[in-house]
């Protein structure tokens, strides 16, 4: 029988902000049987789209990413923020509610045209994974789908993501 993973999501009230529900992975990343069980359907998923290489995006994104690609015998690629990856980068600027930020990704580990399949633990308003979109396609990269563990609907993210998107859980509020 199929493990429930909601059962094994914490939710946080006002975190990190008043009025605010966080939904926690780190219990699900903490039961051993769930959290394969998360990783075995999220590999259902993507070893559909054969992806070249896996798109992880920072931080829970490379939790995510790491036994997937792991597990599909495929490399992944990190999505940081400016100033966390050494060497030669290129970057994508966005803007958020109140300023902007910026993701960087590294030169030199991915050839122009290969496929990739962007991770991360949660859909939210879609932001950081629409700029990641640019900032992949600005590199050469065919972004094919994006999977998550949770999505929140009612934040609309899937609206600014124009791929495939598929998420293990749904909550409403």
């Amino acid at each position: 029988m199929p493990i429930d993973l909601k059962s094994h999501i914490r939710t946080v009230p006002d975190f990190p902000k008043e009025g605010i529900l966080f939904y926690d992975i780190g219990t699900l990343l903490r039961h051993g049987p769930a959290w394969q069980e998360t990783i075995d359907r999220l590999e259902a998923i993507v070893r559909e789209d054969a992806p070249d290489f896996l798109i992880a995006i920072e931080s829970r994104g490379f939790l995510v990413a790491a036994p997937l690609a792991a597990k599909m015998g495929i490399g992944l690629v990190m999505v940081r923020k400016k100033g966390k990856l050494p060497g030669k980068t290129q970057a994508y600027s966005y803007d958020l509610e109140y300023g902007t930020d910026t993701l960087e990704m590294q030169e030199g580990l991915i050839t122009a045209g290969q496929r990739a399949v962007i991770i991360d633990d949660l859909l939210a308003t879609g932001g950081t994974t629409a700029a990641t979109l640019h900032l992949v396609r600005q590199m050469g990269i065919e972004p094919i789908r994006a999977a998550y563990i949770i999505e929140l609907p009612f934040l609309n993210g899937r609206q600014k993501i124009d791929i495939p998107v598929s998420s293990l859980l749904s909550y409403d509020a």
